[in-house]
């Protein structure tokens, strides 16, 4: 007699050759609508699932895991980022958690890259002036920029991501700073002609363009603070495609507003999709929706990495990604 499959549920839709893929593995809840799923939805999902699917807009706290079912034991989170769920919590309960890093790497550093470039050439300024009708043709003076080679870009968070930004920066002629938890092997800097700032204070008040990609923690949430952003030249950029909670939104739209930083390019946002409106007001801003993961590839990616995590649970053996304290 064949073994049980696992439950597993699916809290998001995913690419179609990943779901086909967990059906044929497992006992499967897909999502059918796409809708975000109420805490209560969560819950009842945690009470029936041996494996819960989430993803970012899924946030499963303490009192949540509480009333999580006995037969939950793997959470297998669908991308990198795990602060929307209490890891330490769902340990103590003894439930695993598992990630996917390290897929979305250069698709993030792409996205990096064009909304400096959006910003600094005013890209989308000229996109609405086409799409209304308004342009009136070329002149010298019309729709000037700047150029990026030869500015200071200061890359807050050198990880994987923060290095392929830095590489990308380096081929369009940028010079490359940072500030990190722990400074990189000198090998890695050499080798990306990085510049390291143990004061972070001191490096975002030199650079031209600032570029957020570290991880939101209790240690980063609002590490771009009032104060700190104050240090940034009047001239300066900064670009976010990390998580929005490692600014202070209020405080960047009063700077915006009032001249005090020259652009931003924004991916993400303090209160996810709710996006303070005086942002969508200014020609100096560049707003997405949490796009830098979106390419086919990188979203199928991901899928495999939790389908290689579930299967390797379901065989009794740790998930390759298995989230563990001290990455947190």
């Amino acid at each position: 007699m064949p073994a049980q499959r696992l439950s597993v549920v699916v809290t998001r839709r995913l690419p179609e050759p990943v779901e086909t893929r967990l059906k044929e593995l497992f006992d499967v809840s897909l999502s059918e609508d796409d809708h975000k799923l109420t805490r209560g939805e969560l819950v009842e999902a945690m009470q029936k699932a041996d494996v819960l699917i989430p993803c970012v807009t899924d946030r499963i706290d303490q009192a949540m895991l509480a009333q999580a079912g006995e037969q939950l034991k793997l959470i297998a989170n669908y991308g990198a980022g795990i602060d929307h769920i209490d890891v330490q919590t769902a340990r103590q309960r003894g439930i695993l958690v598992s990630n996917t890093p390290g897929v979305v790497t250069d698709d993030t550093a792409d996205m990096t890259m064009a909304l400096i470039l959006a910003v600094t050439r005013r890209i989308p300024e000229g996109l609405r002036k086409m799409q209304s009708g308004d342009w009136g043709g070329w002149t010298p003076t019309a729709m000037m920029g700047g150029r990026i080679s030869g500015r200071r870009l200061g890359i807050l968070g050198m990880g994987q991501i923060g290095q392929a930004v830095a590489r990308r920066a380096r081929a369009f002629g940028m010079q490359v700073h940072y500030h990190n938890r722990r400074r990189v092997r000198l090998e890695t800097e050499q080798d990306l002609e990085a510049t390291y700032w143990e004061s972070l204070d001191q490096m975002v008040s030199r650079m031209d363009v600032l570029s957020i990609n570290c991880p939101h923690t209790p240690s980063t949430f609002h590490l771009m603070n009032a104060r700190r952003l104050k240090l940034l030249k009047p001239s300066a950029v900064i670009v976010n495609t990390s998580r929005g909670e490692v600014i202070d939104e209020n405080a960047l739209t009063r700077m915006l507003r009032a001249g005090e930083i020259a652009g931003a390019g924004l991916d993400v946002f303090e209160h996810g999709h709710e996006i303070n409106p005086r942002l969508r007001e200014m020609d100096n801003i560049v707003l997405l929706p949490h796009m830098g993961s979106a390419t086919l590839e990188g979203r199928t990616e991901m899928g495999e990495k939790v389908l290689i995590n579930v299967k390797t649970f379901a065989d009794g053996h740790r998930p390759p990604d298995l989230v563990v304290p001290g990455m947190l």
